[in-house]
């Protein structure tokens, strides 16, 4: 009997583990986010052939629609993810883009194609402002280098299920149309898990045990709320330097990923010949890998700072071999003659790319986690701005040379942006918060 109590005595001392539950969930609803972001990438060749494009900068406009819409969208979401529940947003936003992405097979014309992909950047947006805070409230600041990187882990490894998936799809119904159906449905339930699931603060949630919550508070304290802010709230944080740097390093790093994961697949269909197993297969590598390195760098971060190491001196060091590996290795890749040495020296410079996903988490470690919301709202709105011009720009730079080496040079620049910036982010000097 004693034997008995002494085991139930341990249960309850031990921690539950719901808040790393939460973040598997958000790292899956991430890879879905971009297996539909992607899908449109792996199908272009079938939509070229189908509606009859010729011309990469239309190619670059259809992309493009997306990131307009979800960049004009991420400041409002930035501030409902500061004023509603991060539950309730996740939830609906999930929902809501797959059934987007599942309208976009009744497509039969550009412009129809272009304003489904409007929808579906409107429905995706408030994915990652809700995902921050949930960051903050949820995870202690030891964790949050893993918590960044499960957060923000579903970019590389959508993409790579992304190419494999819709690809399959495609060859298995011989229609991109049904391959989009399928994914948006399958969207549709993930959103309804995440609702069952998902819950905005520790206190809430049904599973969670008085030892796991006792962590998180002893850490972060027991807040239950947030403070509400307006639009006009964006413009004290303009002023610091920190919040500056932050949004030109991930404007720069965006250029880098997103450029390599919208235009990759026609840049292999062009360069090199592949057919749809060859560049599906390929970019599953490159982007799986690129995940493995996301995770890795995540671990690596957390460690070293538990150890008791400088955050400026973990992030810097980090984030510098990040956005060098990426400029190095595809500056080399655009030299590079045959199929095999580009894959792996594209490899070699996405393994870690990811590593910027630490960005999430700043606001939170220099004081700002109140308005955490709208700081990454503003810092993804400003780059997927940049992102919506980019594919349009890419388009004109590979119509008029005729091939894609100016546009891996554009790619190999912007990781010395990301460089320039990331060094500039003052880890020693807490964000101002506005009182209002």
């Amino acid at each position: 009997m004693s034997i008995v109590h002494a085991h139930t005595e341990e249960e309850k001392l031990k921690a539950t583990t719901v808040r790393w539950r939460i973040f598997i969930i958000m790292l899956i609803l991430g890879a879905i986010n971009y297996i539909d972001r992607t899908s449109l990438s792996i199908a272009m060749p079938y939509i070229t052939d189908e509606f009859g494009i010729t011309d990469t900068r239309v190619v670059g406009v259809i992309h493009s629609a997306f990131f307009w819409a979800y960049a004009l969208m991420q400041i409002p979401s930035g501030v409902i993810a500061d004023k509603f529940k991060a539950r309730n947003i996740i939830a609906l936003a999930t929902i809501l883009w797959g059934a987007f992405q599942a309208i976009a097979a009744l497509c039969h014309s550009i412009f129809t194609l272009s304003v489904s992909r409007l929808g579906l950047g409107i429905a995706e947006s408030p994915i990652m402002p809700a995902g921050a805070k949930l960051m903050g409230t949820w995870l202690t600041p030891t964790e949050r280098g893993r918590g960044s990187m499960l957060l923000d882990g579903g970019a590389p490894l959508g993409t790579a299920l992304g190419a494999v998936i819709i690809a399959g799809l495609i060859a298995l119904f011989d229609s991109w149309r049904m391959a989009f159906v399928v994914a948006g449905v399958g969207t549709m339930l993930v959103g309804l898990l995440a609702w069952w699931y998902i819950r905005t603060y520790p206190s809430e949630h049904p599973r969670i045990n008085q030892a796991e919550l006792d962590h998180i508070a002893v850490a972060n304290g027991s807040a239950t709320s947030s403070k509400k802010y307006r639009l006009a709230d964006i413009k004290p944080y303009l002023k610091q330097r920190n919040v500056l740097a932050l949004i030109g390093g991930w404007v720069c790093y965006s250029f880098v990923f997103y450029g390599l994961m919208t235009w990759l697949p026609l840049y292999f269909q062009a360069t090199y010949g592949f057919d749809i197993k060859s560049m599906g297969g390929a970019m599953a590598l490159i982007f799986l890998l690129c995940f493995v390195g996301q995770l890795t760098g995540g671990y690596i971060m957390d460690k070293w700072r538990s150890k008791g190491a400088k955050t400026s001196r973990v992030m810097h060091t980090m984030l510098a071999i990040s956005a060098t590996t990426a400029g190095v290795g595809i500056f080399l890749c655009a030299q590079s003659s045959t199929p095999a040495i580009a894959i792996t020296l594209l490899t070699i410079a996405l393994f870690p790319l990811r590593w910027a996903s630490v960005y999430w988490s700043i606001p939170g470690l220099l004081g700002a986690q109140s308005v955490a919301g709208t700081i990454c709202g503003t810092m993804n709105f400003t780059s997927n701005l940049f992102a919506a011009i980019l594919p349009i720009f890419i388009g004109f730079l590979v119509q008029s040379t005729g091939n894609y080496y100016a546009a891996m040079m554009f790619f190999a620049l912007a990781a010395v942006g990301y460089l320039v910036c990331s060094l500039l982010i003052n880890f020693d000097k807490k964000m101002v918060v506005e009182e209002q």
